[in-house]
């Protein structure tokens, strides 16, 4: 089956939104996902929430090069965040056309971390978003097995999972329980590659997560593999990032 493809933010951080469109269209994908929150002071921001300019700048370099918004990022609600901060956020998702939010829990608190979710859900859904629940593998919310709570507790028609492969394979998630789960619950997956290990310290986790990813194929997640267990129908989002490969060749 032919997929069509999206091209994370996360790969090329660097760009601002205008410009990624702009390379994504060069490069033959239909997509773009936008990060429009910050998860580290290092992080650019890029304020398409809060600046009706680059709103529109943004809306316009779309409309010229016919590549549409397929996700936005990042409703990560730590402990500190609950699920009203990021009302925004899906105002701007639902303004730029896109039909998905990816979301975090990096909760202790299980209890109020499936309520935060079930009031994004709630918020999303008259938007016609979908929120799909991404499993860092050393956050509290940290494999499949986490996540399929979550989804059983919420029980809201527009929640999901979204599998990234990096996560899934460093949480020695379950191919056999990914193949259970409800189809409906899978709109799109983050593709990329790794090595069959790490250091086990906390610089070298985020390192590879946010900086050092490999392209399909050129590592030990079985990318094939754990894609076979998803519908045949999503989308393939490249979330490759590569600092060093970036610092080479630009």
């Amino acid at each position: 089956m032919k997929h069509e493809y999206s091209l994370a933010h996360l790969t090329a951080m660097a760009l601002p939104p205008v410009d990624l469109i702009e390379v994504a269209a060069r490069t033959g994908y239909t997509y773009v996902g936008l990060r429009l929150s910050r998860v580290t002071p290092q992080e650019p921001l890029y304020p398409l929430i809060t600046s009706r300019v680059a709103m529109a700048a943004a809306k316009a370099k779309l409309a010229a090069t016919g590549i549409k918004v397929w996700d936005v990022e990042l409703a990560r609600m730590d402990p500190s965040l609950d699920a009203q901060s990021f009302f925004p956020m899906l105002d701007a998702t639902a303004e730029l056309g896109a039909r998905h939010v990816i979301c975090q829990l990096p909760d202790p608190n299980r209890e109020r971390a499936h309520e935060r979710f079930a009031t994004l859900c709630d918020y999303a859904r008259p938007l016609g978003i979908t929120v799909s629940l991404e499993f860092p593998w050393w956050t509290e919310t940290g494999n499949l097995e986490t996540a399929t709570t979550v989804l059983n507790t919420v029980k809201r028609s527009n929640a999901g999972i979204l599998i990234d492969m990096l996560h899934f394979f460093r949480s020695n998630s379950s191919h056999a329980a990914l193949k259970r789960l409800p189809r409906e619950w899978f709109h799109f997956a983050h593709v990329c590659d790794g090595p069959k290990t790490i250091g086990d310290d906390m610089d070298s986790i985020l390192h590879e997560a946010r900086s050092h990813r490999l392209f399909p194929g050129d590592g030990a997640f079985g990318v094939k593999d754990i894609l076979a267990c998803l519908p045949d129908n999503i989308t393939y989002t490249l979330e490759i990032p590569g600092d060093a490969l970036a610092f080479e060749i630009g």
